[in-house]
């Protein structure tokens, strides 16, 4: 999904009243602290430094030197509140622990390395403290009523970044077993819509999966290619099917919470 717009549709897409709601679920709350991993732009570190005020603090980090600088731009005037570009793969110790870690949409980035990731953050987190762990299930491959020739393509793209490109199109249904395998206590689970879209479209919704699909047929030409007048007649059909208010989206989004053992360490 890297493109000179990346930042600009993470931050569009993000729904503060979402975040909100996954965080009271989680319970994040005044005087916390907590790390966001794979935060992004920035804009959901600063909804969730706004949940643990008074005294708290939200730290963001990501792999993207590009991403941290529009962080550090649009969200980092705060008291309580600080960017870093940090490869998750690689220690955070210096960063110290969190009353939480949250980690919302990024294992499913990282197919193969999703539970040695949890394993290597998990050093970041207080113990008897939370980590929260987020992710979509079958992902942006429900829709209602699709004409095949769009559907044969949009599973074709997803399938292609499932087995050449390290995505997951089924992160959220792993995040329970990731906690259970690690040996996390107290595991609880929810699930909720993520994408739900019915009647009119909203502009947010209409740029977020417009461009992950622009970018989808720069990068996968020969998949787009085969559509009948090639990629951009794709994507001038997928937005007609798109704003027809008849059309039904969803994604489901699992969460999943853990506590970390106080007298154990989590298993290697």
């Amino acid at each position: 999904m890297e493109n000179d717009e990346e930042e600009k549709r993470l931050d569009v897409k993000t729904d503060p009243d979402a975040v909100k709601e996954q965080a009271l679920w989680f319970g994040v709350g005044p005087g916390a602290s907590v790390l966001d991993v794979g935060c992004g732009p920035g804009k959901t570190t600063s909804l969730l430094h706004d949940l643990v005020q008074p005294d708290g603090k939200a730290v963001g980090v990501d792999i993207a030197e590009s991403r941290i600088h529009y962080a550090h731009s649009f969200y980092g005037a705060k008291t309580g509140i600080d960017f870093h570009v940090r490869d998750v793969r690689q220690s955070m110790k210096d960063l110290g622990q969190f009353d939480f870690i949250w980690v919302r949409f990024l294992l499913e980035y990282y197919r193969d390395e999703a539970l040695d990731i949890v394993r290597n953050i998990s050093a970041n987190l207080k113990p008897g403290g939370f980590m929260c762990l987020l992710d979509l299930d079958y992902n942006c491959l429900s829709h209602w009523e699709m004409p095949k020739a769009l559907e044969a393509i949009v599973i074709k793209s997803m399938l292609r970044a499932h087995e050449n490109y390290n995505f997951d199109l089924y992160a959220g249904r792993k995040c329970y077993a990731h906690l259970y395998d690690l040996g996390f206590e107290d595991i609880r689970v929810h699930i909720m819509p993520h994408h739900l879209i019915y009647g009119e479209l909203q502009p947010s919704d209409e740029f977020n999966w417009m461009k992950k699909l622009e970018i989808g047929t720069q990068k996968a030409p020969d998949i787009y290619g085969n559509y009948p007048g090639g990629g951009k007649k794709f994507l001038a059909d997928f937005k007609k099917f798109f704003k027809n208010p008849r059309r039904f989206t969803y994604s489901p989004l699992i969460l999943c919470q853990g506590k970390k053992p106080r007298n154990k360490e989590i298993k290697k």
